[in-house]
C-alpha cells in the first residue's frame, strides 16, 4: 500500500491542544496515512529562542499525533514570512506530501486574488516612517479589498504564493483555526485552547494550572522536566558581543542593515534586560520581530552566504512506526540527503548554521543538539 502524507510547516513552540485539533482535521479532511511535521529548530520565525529544544519539541509533537518530524533549517526558520514559508514549502514537497495544511483565520481567503496583484516594483515598500508589513498590507487591500493583517492569515498567503512558485506541488488545505488570536498574552480561564504566545509566558512563570488546561499532558510533563529559555537567558551574551564588538564587522551580518547596527551597539550598555533594550531600539520603520531576528543573526554570527540558501537537506528529528514506514518508502525518491544521524560531514558542511545554533543552547542548558544525536522514536504503546 502506497502512503499518503499531508505535511504542516509548525514549531510547536510549544506543542498546544490547538495543533492536536489541527491534526486531527488534517487527517479527517485528507484520508492521509501520515502526518508530516517541517519544524523550526532551536530558534523560531519571531526571532526568540525556543522554550524547548527541538528534540523535546519533537517529543510532544509526535505524542501529539504526528508521525514525522524534520528540521527546517535556521536559513528558513528563522526569516521574515514569506522566505520561511517558502523553505517549509520546498521541504514538504521533496519528503513527497500531497497536501499542506495550515491554521488560519479565513480559510476561504482568496489567495488567487492576492497573488494576481503582488506589486512589481519594490521600491513601492521603501518608506521610513511605517513597516514593511503595514505597507505590503495596506497596498493590497487597496488593489484587492482583501485585508491581509492575521499573522497566520499572512502565513496562509505566504504558502499558497511559495507553493505556486514551486509548481503547485502541495494541494492546500486551510484550516479554521480554534482558540484565541496568535498574539494573545493571556490564557482565558475555562478553555482548552490558548495561543502559543500566552502558554509561552505562563510556563515561564510557572503557573502550570493554566497551562494543564490548554495543553495535552505529555507536552505538561516536557515542560515540566525541560529547562526553558527566552531571551533573558541569552541577553547576556548578545549585549557582550554588541559592547564589545566593531560596528564593522557587525555590517557583514545578515539584515544588519540601514544603520541599525549603531542603534544596536548604542543601545546595549544602558539596558540590563533584553525588553528594555527591545524598547529602546523600537522605531517606526522596524517590527519588534524583525528587531529580535536581527539581535538573533547578531549573536549566531550569521553571515548573508549562510541565511540566502533553500533547504539542502531532509534532517529526521523523530518518527512513529508509521512515519518510519513512510520514510522507507519515500527514501530512494528524495532529492536531498536524508540526514538521521549529525556527523562531522554535516557539522562542518551544510549543517553548520544548524549547528551553531544548537551550540549556543548546549552552552546554556548542558544538553548536545547536533553531533551524534539520533531521531526520536515514539513508542507506540504511547
Amino acid at each position: 500500500m502506497t502512503l499518503q502524507a499531508v505535511g504542516i510547516i509548525a514549531e510547536y513552540n510549544p506543542f498546544h491542544n490547538g495543533h492536536a485539533y489541527q491534526i486531527a482535521q488534517a487527517r479527517a479532511q485528507t484520508g492521509a496515512d501520515v502526518v508530516v511535521a517541517a519544524m523550526s529548530g532551536n530558534w523560531v520565525q519571531r526571532g526568540e529562542p525556543a522554550l524547548m529544544d527541538k528534540w523535546q519539541r519533537t517529543a510532544a509533537a509526535l505524542a501529539g499525533g504526528v508521525d514525522l518530524v524534520v528540521e527546517l533549517p535556521t536559513a528558513s526558520a528563522l526569516q521574515p514570512a514569506h522566505l520561511f514559508a517558502a523553505g517549509g514549502v520546498m521541504l514538504l514537497a521533496a519528503l513527497q506530501c500531497r497536501w499542506l495544511a495550515f491554521g488560519t483565520e479565513h480559510p476561504d481567503m482568496d489567495y488567487q486574488r492576492l497573488m494576481a496583484h503582488l506589486p512589481t516594483n519594490p521600491a513601492t515598500f521603501k518608506r521610513f516612517d511605517q513597516t514593511y508589513a503595514s505597507l505590503f498590507q495596506g497596498y493590497l487591500r487597496e488593489q484587492t479589498g482583501i485585508t491581509l493583517n492575521a499573522a497566520n492569515d499572512i502565513l496562509g498567503f505566504f504558502y499558497a504564493l511559495a507553493n505556486q512558485r514551486a509548481g503547485n506541488p502541495l494541494t492546500l488545505l486551510p484550516l479554521a483555526r480554534r482558540g484565541s488570536q496568535h498574539n494573545d498574552t493571556t490564557i482565558a480561564v475555562q478553555t482548552a485552547f490558548a495561543s502559543a504566545t500566552a502558554i509561552r509566558s505562563a510556563a515561564l512563570a510557572g503557573d502550570w494550572t493554566s497551562v494543564a488546561a490548554v495543553v495535552p499532558a505529555s507536552t505538561l510533563a516536557l515542560l515540566q522536566g525541560a529547562q526553558l529559555t527566552s531571551w533573558s537567558d541569552f541577553w547576556p551574551w548578545l549585549r557582550y558581543q554588541l559592547v564589545s564588538g566593531d560596528v564593522a564587522d557587525l555590517r557583514q551580518l545578515y539584515q544588519i542593515t540601514e544603520g541599525v547596527e549603531y542603534r544596536l551597539k548604542h543601545a546595549a550598555l544602558p539596558n540590563a534586560t533584553f525588553a528594555a533594550f527591545m524598547h529602546e531600539v523600537k522605531t517606526k520603520r522596524y517590527t519588534y520581530t524583525r528587531l529580535q531576528r536581527q539581535a538573533a543573526y547578531m549573536l549566531l554570527q550569521a553571515k548573508p552566504a549562510e541565511m540566502l540558501v533553500q533547504p539542502q537537506y531532509l534532517r529526521v528529528l523523530g518518527y512513529s512506526a508509521a512515519g518510519q514506514a513512510y520514510l522507507h518508502q519515500i527514501k530512494k525518491q528524495v532529492p536531498l540527503p536524508l540526514v538521521s544521524r549529525a556527523d562531522r560531514d554535516w557539522q562542518k558542511g551544510p549543517g553548520e548554521l544548524d549547528d551553531r545554533a544548537g551550540a549556543l543552547r548546549t552552552l546554556l542548558t548542558g544538553i548536545d543538539q547536533d553531533y551524534g544525536r539520533i531521531p526520536v522514536k515514539k513508542d507506540d504503546s504511547e
